[in-house]
Formats: C-alpha cells, sequence, structure tokens
C-alpha cells in the first residue's frame, strides 16, 4: 500500500547542508503492522512526517496504492491528508481549550460534516477507546493516557486506511503502554488499519509484524 523510493531530506544550515534522510526505500503491505526503530537523530520522525504528508522530501516518492502524493498539491494534498491517514503524535497535540468530545470532533467538522453526524462519531469513537465517562472533560483534566486515547480517537474519526504513530506511548508508564498498545493492536483488527509506529519500546516492537531499523537517516534492516 505504501511505497517509499529514494526518499531524500535536507536542510541547509547557513552554508553546510544536513541529510536527516538519505535514499530511503520502504514497502508497506496493507493490512501491515510495522515499528520503526532507532537511536535519536537518526531520522525516523522525519520519516513519518512525510509518510503523514506533514512535510515535503527534497527528493524521493512516497506513493499510496500507487499514487505519488506529493504530486497533489494544496487543497488536493490536504483532502488526501485527512481522508486517509490518521497521526497520533507523542505530545497528543490535543486542543487545551475544547474538551476530549470536541478535540475528537474537529477532523470532521474541518472536513465540513454536519455537526450532529461529527459528534455522533466522535461519541462512539471515544466510547470505543474507552472514555465514555470523560466526554466534557478538557486535556487538563485527564491522565497521560486518557489523553493519548483522545488523540487516538481523533486520528481516526475520518475512518483512515492507515494510522501513524511516532512514540504514541514515549510519556506514558509501563502499565498504561500496555494499555495503549493492547488498544492499537485492537483497532488495528476491528477497523483493518495499516500500522507504521515509531517506538523506543522494544516490547511494542516485538508484537509487530516487521521491524525496519533506522540509522544516520538510512534504513539500515
Amino acid at each position: 500500500m505504501i511505497e517509499v523510493r529514494n526518499l531524500c531530506k535536507s536542510f541547509v544550515n547557513g552554508t553546510r547542508r544536513v541529510d536527516v534522510l538519505s535514499e530511503v526505500d520502504l514497502k508497506v503491505a496493507a493490512g501491515e503492522r510495522v515499528a520503526v526503530v532507532g537511536a535519536s537523530g537518526a531520522g525516523k520522525t522525519s520519516l513519518m512526517h512525510i509518510l503523514g504528508a506533514l512535510d515535503h522530501p527534497t527528493s524521493g516518492d512516497v506513493r499510496y496504492d500507487g499514487q505519488d502524493i506529493f504530486r497533489l498539491k494544496g487543497a488536493d494534498l490536504d483532502a488526501f491528508r485527512n481522508r486517509t491517514l490518521g497521526f497520533v503524535f507523542q505530545f497528543h497535540q490535543l486542543l487545551p481549550e475544547f474538551s476530549a468530545l470536541e478535540n475528537v470532533m474537529l477532523p470532521a467538522l474541518i472536513a465540513r460534516w454536519p455537526r450532529s453526524r461529527a459528534e455522533l462519531a466522535a461519541r462512539e469513537l471515544l466510547s470505543d477507546v474507552g472514555l465514555e465517562p470523560r466526554l466534557s472533560h478538557k486535556p487538563g483534566e485527564l491522565s497521560g493516557g486518557e489523553q493519548q486515547r483522545v488523540a487516538i480517537a481523533r486520528a481516526l474519526i475520518m475512518s483512515p486506511r492507515v494510522l501513524l504513530a511516532d512514540e504514541p506511548t514515549g510519556n506514558l508508564d509501563s502499565n498504561t503502554s500496555e494499555s495503549i498498545y493492547r488498544l492499537l493492536m485492537r483497532l488495528h483488527e476491528a477497523r483493518g488499519l495499516t500500522l507504521v509506529i515509531v517506538t523506543h519500546d522494544a516490547h511494542l516492537a516485538a508484537v509487530l509484524d516487521r521491524v525496519v531499523h533506522m540509522a544516520d537517516g538510512r534504513i539500515v534492516g
């Protein structure tokens, strides 16, 4: 489903070019669960941001079902991202002034769903991730694990085919991390998701279908 070919990403720092990704090739099959591991600075987050169309590569292709997504421009790329991809960040990225329900509704409202439809879908998702009693709570009133469950629900409201997660348990204790792992595995099975997860957690990586190792901006195994 996902094919990355000769992907490179560089920045210019003064007179020096910094290569953060170099000649990355990667294929992910539909429904596959892939862990991306490596030391800090290996290029994992840069790769995830490009897979999620949150950043553009310097060169190379990223194809979903054969379509080079970076040939899409502006609103077309935004629509692809909103329709096909869900993204879960380490630090949740929830809006602090909105309730859990409102945070989950937001992508659907941006896509111009009727408010009643968006609210119904958000309620169902929050119930599915075990947060039905917490709909009206704002992020500051939720634990770290509860905030991550809200973020997962938000990532799924548009029924994406691919869920990208960048260190989804990086700030959680071991028991809470375990519950988030189980939730992600259950959602993968129930929704037929393709999962790509950046993680430092060897336990999570071990339960996925494949582990991709990165070092110095390259895939090394």
